[in-house]
């Protein structure tokens, strides 16, 4: 996918503060610390437009990048950190559930999981919170490079296995350190958002 351009637009820490402009959405949501922000300046082509940080749960409000002219994509707020969480954070939900329901420019969300491990409780929180709401969902598994070829495809097997209770559109593997998946993750969204592959 040819990238001619990729700007932040802003920070939302209010529901009222969303852009206007009627661009399809794509979100990504994942645990703190699993390489969102990474995995998102790979696509992207870019090193630092997602801020990243080794301080889990820093970031904390809804990012918006503009992409070509034609698309946003979100990044929002990782989930998890916080040690009394039982579920997801609750200063996570009460910004997230906004955004995330009754909004028509929303296409899918991609969640992030590290590939390296079972996938976690919270995710699996998260995952039957969308797949209730009927969004459209792609799961990417991180960090897929710190991994050899044989565990890699038996991970993302049992990946597979662990998110098949749930109509998740695709379930691949990711490293913003090698570019694995980036292609496969462009095709993808560019199918979610109806485009043509470029």
């Amino acid at each position: 996918m040819k990238i001619t351009e990729a700007k932040f637009v802003r920070s939302v820490a209010d529901l009222k503060q969303l852009p206007t402009e009627p661009y399809p959405q794509i979100a990504f949501a994942g645990r703190s610390n699993v390489g969102k922000s990474s995995s998102i300046n790979t696509l992207l082509n870019r090193r630092k437009l997602a801020q990243t940080s080794s301080t889990p749960g820093k970031t904390r409000l809804l990012n918006f990048f503009l992409i070509n002219n034609r698309w946003f994509f979100v990044d929002l707020p990782g989930y998890g950190y916080a040690k009394t969480a039982k579920t997801l954070q609750i200063a996570w939900l009460n910004l997230i559930e906004g955004y995330l329901q009754n909004n028509d420019h929303l296409f899918a969300v991609v969640v992030f999981v590290d590939l390296r491990h079972p996938i976690s409780p919270l995710d699996l929180d998260l995952l039957d919170w969308l797949t209730e709401r009927e969004l459209a969902v792609v799961v990417v598994g991180t960090k897929a490079d710190k991994l050899s070829g044989n565990r890699l495809a038996v991970r993302l097997k049992q990946l597979q296995q662990e998110v098949s209770a749930f109509p998740i559109r695709q379930t691949l593997a990711f490293s913003a350190q090698s570019g694995l998946g980036k292609a496969e993750l462009w095709q993808i969204l560019l199918a979610l958002l109806r485009e043509p592959a470029a």
